[in-house]
């Protein structure tokens, strides 16, 4: 489904991601852990498009992404959620989504300034939309501005515009970031649901390791920008290599078979 292959970003003489290579399989959940400044969400942001790589390229179900803006990435099947939230505050929850479904539609996305004013399809768009919002069990706050949500409402929004583009794969940078205790589980629950989908792919940038253990397939560890353990996660989080890139000290190999 998705593959990046010796994927490299420079900043000066920096290299925040280390040519990194790596394949993502429909039907799985690959969770993304290191310490901080390990490259996690620049990886992201390049496979993203959000950062121009300096070297390497991203597939994705067999096409190269190169030179594709992040929109046309997102239309090509790459949904990604942001560690803060990236959404219309002055609208409607059903607003937001409905915006989703709409330029998820065919064509949409080639209207342009007339995205606000396809009339003709207004109903069948939002009930799409209404669909969504049952799905994250926020129906009942359709009619609700944005802004006067609370942070746990907004993270399971994005989650409903995301549901809403019909990805091929999902992308979440700390999903449970700024939540309360109270407010982890809806959204961990909505990324359970997606996982049971085997037609999509699931990466997941996440440092709560009870998280991790619990949702992951498989886990890949990126320290200093390279990749140096992948496998499954009981191997990879009991891997000497991964305990030392948490506690800071350089791993002794380039990369862990595990």
């Amino acid at each position: 489904m998705l593959e990046t292959k010796d994927l490299t970003i420079r900043f000066g003489g920096h290299v925040a991601v280390n040519a990194v290579s790596c394949t993502f399989q429909p039907g799985t959940l690959t969770a993304i852990v290191g310490p901080n400044g390990a490259g996690k969400t620049t990886y992201f942001n390049l496979i993203s498009g959000q950062l121009k790589a300096s070297a390497g390229e991203v597939f994705l179900n067999g096409a190269s992404l190169a030179g594709l803006s992040p929109s046309a990435r997102t239309r090509a099947g790459l949904g990604r959620a942001f560690q803060l939230t990236n959404l219309f505050p002055n609208l409607t929850v059903q607003e937001n989504v409905r915006l989703a479904v709409q330029a998820a539609r065919s064509g949409a996305h080639l209207r342009g300034l007339n995205l606000w004013s396809i009339w003709s399809d207004h109903q069948a768009l939002t009930q799409l939309a209404d669909e969504v919002l049952q799905a994250v069990a926020m129906n009942d706050k359709r009619h609700t501005i944005v802004a006067s949500l609370p942070h746990g409402d907004q993270r399971k929004l994005e989650v409903a515009l995301l549901m809403a583009l019909e990805p091929d794969v999902f992308m979440f940078d700390e999903p449970t970031a700024g939540m309360s205790a109270d407010e982890a589980p809806v959204i961990l629950n909505l990324i359970r649901q997606l996982k049971g989908d085997k037609t999509k792919t699931i990466l997941l940038v996440e440092h709560k390791m009870d998280v991790v253990r619990e949702l992951a397939d498989r886990i890949i560890v990126l320290h200093n920008g390279a990749l140096v353990a992948d496998g499954d996660p009981a191997t990879v989080i009991a891997s000497p290599v991964v305990q030392e890139a948490y506690l800071g000290v350089a791993p002794t190999v380039a990369k862990e078979a595990v």
